[in-house]
């Protein structure tokens, strides 16, 4: 158990180092100059070499990467080229409102997921179990910022209902925060929740072949007591994946759907720092973005030891 957790902790280790290696060398190729981007192409050649000594720039890269590690360890991100503003408190007020976003989607998703996917699983012969199925389908095919869109027309523009974005924090007024979490949370919950349920559905289809499976329905259980009793153990470990990967969708997703509502997360501030080229933001959000999602995919593999007792004793 303990060597198996070193090596996945080893694993993430690398993983960061390689994916910082890797966004500090993405963003160093890209060309443009940030000091002259932030003073102007009109600048003079003095005030941009004061700019970039002023925020290093103008270092060996070897040393501008290592200084840019020891603040993502400290969490000092540096300054902002065009706003001067530290850019570490904007991130963690982002972010909040990113993990806010993305932990109720996900609630949506596994809510809808796991009943109906497991329902579709043992009904996978009769009517039911084939309309659910093809809904599914049909949810898997529509982007989340269309679902944003369809939902915001029908629900805010059409029956006044709900608001059509923006974002209220919760101390602030806790019935205006609910309803405004309510559509952006819907768009990316249903299109991930159709997902999921397709995963559901497999994995629960799989269970359901197995001999102990057909043992404890020749002892008189139901199929569905039979698998709660039985194998919805088993049946966790491909959808612990799929969730895992589906975590990862949406925070990516969140960014295209906090811009569609308006929405100050950390898509957001991804996408003003791009329009304004403000390169060490840019970097600074995509490293916290990969640093979520290997974190996550940690996360899993130590699920993974926690559901399935094989993976701790070696057995295959």
């Amino acid at each position: 158990m303990l060597l198996r957790l070193a090596e996945r902790t080893a694993i993430l280790l690398v993983s960061l180092a390689v994916s910082s290696l890797l966004v500090f060398g993405f963003m160093v190729l890209l060309p443009g100059d940030p000091a002259r981007v932030a003073l102007g192409v009109n600048a003079n050649d003095e005030l941009v070499a004061t700019l970039r000594h002023e925020y290093g720039l103008d270092r060996p890269i070897a040393t501008q990467y290592l200084d840019w590690v020891g603040g993502l360890l400290r969490f000092d991100l540096g300054r902002s080229y065009i706003s001067k503003a530290e850019i570490a408190p904007q991130i963690a007020d982002r972010l909040q409102v990113s993990l806010i976003l993305v932990a109720a989607s996900m609630v949506i998703a596994l809510l809808i997921a796991m009943p109906f996917g497991t329902y579709m699983a043992v009904r996978h012969q009769r009517p039911s179990g084939l309309i659910l199925s093809a809904i599914s389908q049909i949810g898997v095919a529509v982007p989340a910022f269309l679902a944003g869109i369809l939902l915001i027309t029908v629900f805010a523009v059409q029956l006044g209902w709900l608001p059509s974005g923006g974002w209220t924090p919760p101390v602030q007024d806790p019935a205006l925060f609910a309803k405004q979490l309510i559509l952006p949370t819907l768009s990316l919950g249903l299109v991930q929740g159709a997902v999921l349920t397709r995963y559901v559905r497999s994995a629960v289809l799989d269970v359901l072949r197995e001999d102990y499976l057909r043992t404890a329905r020749a002892k008189g259980l139901t199929p569905m007591r039979a698998l709660v009793g039985h194998g919805i153990r088993n049946a966790a470990v491909p959808v612990v994946t799929v969730l895992g990967l589906q975590l990862a969708t949406l925070l990516i997703g969140a960014v295209v759907i906090e811009r569609v509502f308006f929405i100050p997360g950390l898509g957001s501030l991804l996408l003003d720092a791009v329009g304004n080229r403000d390169l060490i933001v840019v970097q600074d959000v995509v490293m916290v973005l990969v640093v979520a999602v290997l974190v996550v995919n940690f996360i899993v593999d130590l699920l993974y030891l926690a559901i399935d007792p094989r993976l701790r004793t070696g057995a295959r």
